[in-house]
């Protein structure tokens, strides 16, 4: 299957990803099959609304058909996994696909940081399965990390080069890794402002102004932990360092403390800083 052979796309979970994924595609015509709980796609649905422009909201909205029954993906040509980063529930899902979707369809995953290998033993042929990690929010950010694992096709690889850049993204391809390229180089740098923080070296505003402004970075990357969610950055950091094994991605104190206190960042008004509604 070549890039052009996707015609009609299914996405399964529709939380922040998920949700953001499938607006992308339907902003470039694809028909996309969401898939969540009925309760999450009440939310989704609303919430990709906000984020399109009034003018093209009823033509994106009439290529989202939104489903909680996962046999809706059957006639897809690519299945994109966007559910909450836990393997097992990851690998549920990709035993229900492996059994649903055609012999010829795509299966690829979203996940930030879990290996391919992991996940394509629940594939019946890994060749067809690959990661499709897109980036946060996924309408802004350009970068998708195209993950090859060990048994994925290079016809599968460039398939979905070819899907990225026809929605106008930048794909890079790298190879399989706990935590791919984009979060073990991500969560080094986070991980290094968090200790610089507890060990009083410097403010956590100055810790961001010396990214801003002396490396031409965005946000800072206090800043950025709390628009990720300090929930997420541990889960990852947690993670990383269980598989690694690399004293770098040992979360610091300061950030266990945070999540342990429900201060999670912007979603929640506070976790570094604090936001106002």
């Amino acid at each position: 299957m070549t890039s052009r052979d996707i015609k009609k796309i299914g996405i399964v979970g529709a939380g922040t990803m998920g949700r953001g994924i499938a607006q992308v595609f339907a902003l470039f015509n694809y028909p996309v099959v969401l898939i969540d709980r009925e309760s999450v796609l009440a939310e989704a649905i609303p919430k990709i609304k906000e984020r399109t422009d009034s003018g093209l909201w009823d033509r994106v909205r009439g290529l989202i058909t939104a489903a909680a029954d996962i046999e809706r993906v059957r006639d897809c040509d690519m299945v994109i996994e966007a559910v909450y980063e836990d393997i097992e529930v990851k690998r549920a899902v990709f035993a229900s696909l492996g059994s649903i979707c055609s012999e010829t369809a795509i299966i690829a995953t979203n996940t930030s940081a879990i290996p391919i290998g992991e996940l394509a033993g629940s594939i019946k042929n890994p060749s067809r399965f690959a990661g499709m990690h897109f980036m946060h929010p996924p309408k802004v950010m350009k970068l998708v990390e195209v993950v090859k694992g060990a048994k994925t096709s290079d016809e599968t690889i460039e398939a979905i080069e070819g899907l990225a850049k026809a929605i106008e993204k930048v794909p890079a391809v790298v190879n399989d890794t706990p935590g791919f390229v984009s979060n073990r180089l991500l969560f080094a740098l986070l991980g290094e402002a968090f200790r610089i923080l507890d060990g009083g070296i410097a403010t956590k505003a100055n810790i961001d102004t010396v990214m801003k402004h002396g490396m031409n970075h965005p946000m800072g990357p206090i800043e950025l932990a709390d628009f990720m969610g300090l929930d997420i950055c541990l889960h990852i950091m947690e993670f990383l360092h269980r598989s690694l094994g690399d004293e770098k991605y040992r979360p610091a104190d300061g950030l266990k403390a945070l999540v342990k206190e429900g201060k999670l960042g912007r979603k929640t008004g506070e976790g570094f800083y604090r936001y106002t509604p």
